[in-house]
């Protein structure tokens, strides 16, 4: 009798396996999410109209199943907690940047959403997280209309006041930003490839965050970091993005390391977007960001390799290589930086002097900037005499006579070779 009663609780206790509800049209659909089915699966057809989700649910596609929610608000609007939606097409939301219309929604108080393996085609947001805890948004393919203008586009994956997501493996392309976060702590944006945008990751006001492994190219500032602290920067990869491989505005106390950034330049407008008067194509530019740590970096075959301005002074630099770039460093200030860290300097592709003890480190000091240069900065006009005897003479005077000298950035132990540490792996990043 014991036996028997033991039996029975085990079978109780056990898991109950659920059966998916097949839905074949748009009809259907409505009337399982009605009816709170708590696994439905879509055959393939066309599911026209805008489907609100309130209770936990797994919600699969099958191929060439599509959502299209006609030009009209959220494709798919998620108000509960637990809801996985996998392998799904979702075309055609609203283009109303004001309502955030979105492919999918997701609101403050569905938690833990699942987001795996979809395809999003439209004018504005692909994904909106709204201030949720813990979203998983991995392996979509999310594109915008390069037929409107890129202001006028919503953002790939679009994070506001969201803590503990993991944005993982998405591609997208042709939004107004790849990913754009918002007043949100400790999440993890990584191995994502973003393409021909604006910016390809956007951080605003977001602290404790880590951004690790992607890819952007194509883009006209591949990361923008701006008022934000503690953020991991890591394993990143620009090549061929537009003005700014990483801009840091207003960034404090975090760690830049192991990127690699390379040819970026000017005026190839490869985004549709415009090209900004006047900017540069630089590597990595920081305005306004001290304590920050930066090493381990590539910053190769750019018109310029780094630029510093605004107060952007008490930053650790070292262990980076700066390669074959057509201006290595832009500084513009009343004080001397000095850019190593415990007698270890960065690489400096065209670094003149010599190292007579083969430590590996050069035996006099790096000095990429003199008063000609902040001349020529200030005065562009005066770039037409920079091969001049009058300007070969004033460097030769400041190189003779240092007190002359101007304040600037001097690297006391530069390195003869790229160290082997900043080599960027960007294993995670997707192709």
């Amino acid at each position: 009798m014991l036996r028997v009663v033991l039996c029975a609780i085990t079978l109780f206790l056990l898991p109950t396996v659920l059966q998916a509800v097949t839905v074949t049209d748009s009809t259907t659909l409505q009337q399982a999410l009605q009816q709170k089915q708590p696994f439905i699966k879509l055959g393939p057809g066309n599911y026209r109209g805008n489907f609100l989700i309130t209770h936990r649910a797994e919600l699969q596609c099958e191929p060439d199943a599509v959502i299209d929610a006609e030009h009209q608000g959220d494709a798919l609007r998620i108000s509960a907690a637990h809801v996985t939606i996998e392998g799904c097409t979702i075309i055609n939301w609203g283009a109303d940047l004001t309502a955030m219309n979105a492919g999918i929604f997701i609101e403050k108080q569905a938690g833990s959403v699942h987001i795996t393996r979809n395809t999003l085609q439209g004018d504005t947001f692909g994904i909106w997280v709204d201030a949720s805890h813990d979203a998983l948004i991995t392996h979509n393919r999310i594109e915008g209309n390069l037929n409107i203008r890129s202001q006028d586009r919503g953002n790939g994956i679009h994070l506001y006041a969201a803590q503990g997501a993991n944005v993982a493996y998405n591609e997208v392309w042709h939004t107004r930003d790849g990913i754009y976060i918002d007043t949100s702590n400790g999440n993890r944006l990584h191995s994502n490839h973003l393409h021909h945008l604006r910016y390809g990751v956007h951080y605003m006001y977001s602290h404790h965050n880590e951004v690790s492994h992607n890819r952007t190219h194509h883009t006209r500032t591949g990361y923008a970091l701006m008022q934000s602290k503690h953020l991991l920067v890591f394993g990143n990869l620009s090549d061929q993005d537009e003005n700014y491989g990483i801009l840091m505005n207003f960034i404090t106390e975090s760690h830049i390391h192991n990127n690699q950034i390379s040819n970026v330049q000017t005026g190839s407008n490869p985004t549709g977007t415009g090209s900004i008067v006047g900017a540069e194509g630089k590597a990595l530019f920081i305005y306004n960001s001290v304590f920050n740590v930066i090493e381990n970096n590539i910053f190769q075959s750019s018109d310029l390799g780094i630029h510093l301005t605004a107060g952007s002074e008490d930053n650790r630099i070292s262990g980076n290589a700066f390669i074959q770039n057509r201006q290595q460093v832009k500084y513009v200030s009343n004080r001397t930086q000095e850019w190593s860290y415990e007698e270890h300097g960065n690489y400096w592709s065209d670094y003149l002097g010599w190292d007579r003890n083969n430590n590996g480190v050069g035996d006099t000091a790096y000095e990429p900037n003199d008063a000609m240069d902040k001349l020529l900065w200030t005065y562009p006009l005066a770039r037409l005499l920079i091969n001049s005897p009058a300007v070969e003479t004033l460097r030769w005077i400041q190189k003779t006579f240092p007190v002359l000298r101007s304040p600037g950035v001097q690297d006391s132990y530069p390195l003869m070779a790229p160290p082997d540490a900043s080599i960027a792996l960007v294993q995670g990043a997707t192709q």
